[in-house]
């Protein structure tokens, strides 16, 4: 770089040259070579990233904590890192959801990340207020900076926000460093006054014509999981008549949208009593209670007693488990437990009856979710008749170069 620039200058490994210039933007930290002979750079701060020859190949923040050491938000040496620069990345992403979504932006992924050019940050819509989870050291120092232009951003939109609530209460933010919490952000006028805080944790979205009372305070993840949106509607459309086991139902989304498409009947199954809960009060306020039961079982159970007992006739199951492996060491485990609820299910429907499955897992590679599949479909003695294969929301978007960010498997199946 001929330029003065006023970051400290890391050089990195060849091996790691080679994944910035195909566009990953994670540095780890066996991939630092050596500083330019300034002190270690602050946690959080920017750095300027070079190949050992000394060529720019971009910027990011410095993580002190984390194996990932880097997260590159620019490749680009004339940008300048001050609100106008967030500002032009806050007002991309909202363009894009507008673009992609529609007016379907009600409850959306807001920004999704590194796919955003925001490392380490999510921010979901629920109407009128934002759940973020900030993850990277260097974002939670631009917070100050990018919070209030979400907000005005989305007014000029003539969407006015009740707050911004931060669901920090994550492990993973232990490694960068950070504390653990949530709560909301505060927010201020223009004169910089503090605004009120809303005094209630809950608000209430629409999905796909379905209403949901979604509570950002204690709610999974964020509150609300708004990556399968529209792969429940097109288990509704298949639903029509069918007598339909919903398999971890969580807040009922697959088992609500499959009465609404017209089941004959929906069982909501959940190991946990409180989503069981949940998922009875959104039928109750979608007056779908009286084609739909919920039951509190472990579906591990569930699944080979329905095998051996032929109790309940089912031509439509639906399997939507929680990310069965988070690392790369457990992802064989992960595969019996994907391969035994598929197997058994395979075995309950009758010929000619449909399935629906799915992962949301990134450490369980498609070609690996495939294999299982084709396993469990031998070993039930069964053919899988493709209708669908789908990934998550557009509003969650997969960048090719980075493949963590293509993490959700979708298909549908008739079972033959």
């Amino acid at each position: 770089m001929k330029q003065n620039r006023p970051y400290p200058v890391l050089s990195v490994s060849h091996k790691a040259e080679r994944s910035v210039l195909a566009g990953h933007p994670w540095i780890y930290d066996t991939e630092i070579r050596q500083a330019d002979g300034s002190p270690l750079p602050a946690n959080g701060s920017l750095v300027d990233v070079t190949t050992e020859g000394g060529k720019y190949l971009g910027t990011g923040f410095f993580s002190l904590h984390s194996k990932i050491r880097i997260r590159l938000i620019s490749r680009n040496a004339n940008d300048r890192f001050d609100a106008a620069f967030w500002e032009r990345r806050v007002r991309y992403a909202w363009a894009y959801r507008k673009t992609v979504m529609g007016s379907d932006t009600g409850c959306c992924r807001l920004i999704f990340g590194e796919s955003d050019q925001f490392p380490g940050l999510t921010v979901d819509r629920f109407e009128d207020i934002l759940v973020t989870q900030t993850l990277s050291y260097g974002m939670e120092l631009q917070k100050p900076v990018i919070f209030p232009l979400l907000v005005k951003v989305l007014a000029e939109d003539g969407i006015h926000l009740r707050g911004i609530y931060e669901r920090n209460d994550v492990a993973i933010r232990e490694r960068e460093g950070l504390p653990q919490y949530k709560g909301w952000f505060p927010l201020t006028d223009e004169s910089g006054h503090l605004l009120p805080q809303p005094d209630s944790c809950l608000t209430e979205i629409c999905e796909n014509g379905i209403y949901y009372e979604v509570d950002v305070e204690n709610g999974q993840k964020t509150g609300f999981f708004l990556d399968q949106k529209y792969n429940r509607q097109a288990v509704a459309r298949l639903a029509a008549g069918k007598r339909v086991l919903d398999c971890f139902t969580h807040t009922g989304s697959f088992a609500l949208n499959a009465a609404k498409g017209g089941a004959a009947h929906v069982c909501a199954v959940d190991i946990s009593q409180t989503a069981v809960d949940m998922a009875r009060k959104n039928a109750l306020r979608n007056h779908l209670e009286d084609r739909m039961s919920f039951m509190t079982a472990n579906v591990f159970d569930l699944l080979p007693a329905l095998e051996q007992s032929h109790s309940e006739k089912y031509d439509f199951i639906i399997l939507d488990p929680p990310a069965f492996t988070k690392s790369r060491r457990t992802v064989d485990n992960a595969k019996k437990g994907y391969k035994e609820i598929n197997l058994r299910a395979m075995k309950i429907l009758p010929r000619g009856g449909y399935l629906a499955t799915c992962s949301c897992s990134h450490f369980m590679p498609d070609e690996l979710f495939i294999q299982m599949l084709r396993s469990a479909a031998r070993d039930a003695g069964v053919e899988l008749k493709q209708i669908e294969a789908r990934q998550q929301a557009p509003d969650h978007p997969i960048l090719w170069n980075v493949p963590e960010t293509d993490y959700l498997k979708f298909y549908l199946f008739q079972v033959i």
